[in-house]
């Protein structure tokens, strides 16, 4: 079995160049070689070569003719997304979701499944669970599929292989090392590389890869609040040790700042609406705003504010202004052109991400304010399961010929 060991930031020179025509085929195509090269800037004797090599291993073919500018017609060229599969499995805020796309980022299957604990072992036996379920239904695809993506909260130490996940232990959060071997166990039960990242990483890169466009280089992905994922200049960033993007600080004293401590991954939503709701069912006259607590979920909560109404409208835009400060502090640190609301955060709606945008207004200097655009997730729900498997992908366009 081959190691998934692609990070993005040390390619070889061919390693580039698959992937510079195979992402512009993948994104444009059908498209000629004569395109290609006036699209990323190779010239067309070099993309010859390099798509020679593509259609003996059929990860191209060609198409129909294109129109003719004068002499031959130039053959069409498509990527062959039925030659390869990848499996991507991700958690975010509300559900785990599994996973199985074609090269071009298709789905053709996926499980999803409510998110019921958020301590590591139940977290990673969901994601066994799901891994074995997907193959289940790709038992037509099997036997073509390139690698398995996981993306997982915590931070990932990409040099020891080894993740740390945050518990919560009485009214604090502790970070703690991963016991159960997931990359092991998942490739000695399925016989596939594994991969795995950080959620908001992937996310990140999911959303870069899938749902913009390629002239996007610098995005951040704010994931629930409580992590981040970077794309700069058109590349990954993981840091020197993998952990970038950890946005909080990690620490027990109570002094630090509120826009840098350590949140709830909904940023404290329902704990504030369970408060306000119990406040309101003890008032003289009042009544609790909807069931029991252990009947309010994050969704129904987000239902409610989506419908305007009190206490669920207020506490949304609250925390909206919240995530908004810390997203202007790093829109201030790394000027980027766009910041993507993910996680499953962003399902609570456009007051959120109407208070989001006032912030960064705010708090921004104007020359960085003006030059980001501050959207939802597009790839919702999926986007880490989609960007895990978009990084199996990228590897095996890298890998193309080597």
């Amino acid at each position: 079995m081959k190691e998934l060991n692609f990070k993005g930031e040390n390619l070889t020179e061919r390693s580039r160049k698959n992937l510079f025509i195979l992402d512009a085929i993948r994104r444009r195509g059908p498209i000629s070689k004569t395109d290609i090269s006036s699209l990323i800037g190779l010239n067309v004797v070099t993309v010859s070569n390099y798509v020679d090599d593509f259609l003996r291993q059929k990860i191209v073919f060609e198409k129909e003719f294109d129109i003719s500018k004068g002499g031959r017609r130039p053959l069409l060229l498509d990527l062959n997304a039925s030659s390869g599969y990848t499996m991507g499995i991700g958690v975010n805020l509300l559900n785990t979701i599994g996973v199985v796309t074609d090269l071009s980022g298709r789905v053709v299957h996926k499980i999803k499944k409510d998110k019921t604990s958020r301590h590591v072992k139940e977290v990673v036996d969901s994601i066994i669970g799901i891994a074995g379920e997907l193959m289940e239904l790709a038992k037509n695809e099997r036997s073509r599929i390139r690698g398995i993506g996981i993306g997982i909260g915590g931070v990932v130490d990409s040099r020891r292989e080894k993740v740390r996940w945050p518990e919560r232990v009485g009214d604090s959060y502790h970070y703690v090392d991963v016991t159960v071997p997931l990359k092991d166990i998942l490739e000695r039960e399925f016989h596939y590389p594994v991969m795995i990242e950080n959620d908001a990483t992937v996310a990140c890169f999911g959303e870069q890869w899938l749902a913009l466009e390629s002239d996007v280089k610098d995005l951040i992905y704010m994931f629930s609040g409580v992590g981040c994922g970077l794309m700069l200049n058109n590349e990954i960033y993981r840091g020197s040790s993998g952990c970038a993007g950890e946005i909080a600080i990690h620490s027990d004293r109570r002094q630090t700042p509120y826009f840098l401590e350590r949140w709830e991954a909904d940023c404290g939503i329902r704990e504030e609406y369970l408060k306000l709701s119990k406040w309101k069912k003890n008032a003289p006259g009042q009544k609790q705003a909807a069931g029991e607590p252990g009947e309010i979920t994050l969704g129904t909560i987000f239902e409610s504010a989506k419908k305007n109404e009190s206490p669920a409208i207020d506490i949304v835009r609250k925390a909206g202004e919240r995530l908004g400060i810390r997203t202007a502090y790093l829109v201030n640190l790394l000027n980027p052109q766009m910041v993507i609301i993910g996680g499953g955060i962003e399902q609570a709606g456009i007051a959120l991400i109407e208070e989001i945008r006032e912030a960064v207004g705010e708090w921004c200097f104007q020359e960085a304010a003006n030059a980001v655009k501050i959207v939802p997730s597009r790839l919702g729900e999926d986007a880490v399961a989609l960007g895990a498997a978009s990084l199996i992908i990228r590897n095996a366009f890298a890998e193309v010929g080597e």
